[in-house]
């Protein structure tokens, strides 16, 4: 694990960062490419703490300690028309 990453919702917010300034596309080559592998580097942290959340969730699942939510979840009666 990169030390450098704090968590996940950090991780994002890095990531989407350097996707804004690639996109803008003002950057010499090397600076481009020097943020594109943190980019990669971000990705993959991601990427694989949300592969753990979901084992986490399956063997919950597969105990019978919770359920997958309904599809209407957080929906009033009133905002479905």
């Amino acid at each position: 694990m990169d030390p450098t990453i704090k968590d996940f919702e950090a991780a994002i917010a890095e990531l989407e960062g350097i996707v804004k300034k690639l996109e803008e596309g003002d950057m010499p080559l090397e600076a481009s490419l020097g943020l594109y592998e943190r980019g990669v580097t971000l990705s993959r942290y991601c990427h694989g703490r949300l592969e753990a959340a979901e084992r986490r969730i399956e063997v919950l699942n597969e105990r019978g300690e919770a359920k997958p939510a309904s599809p209407d979840l957080g929906l009033d009666r009133d905002d479905e028309a």
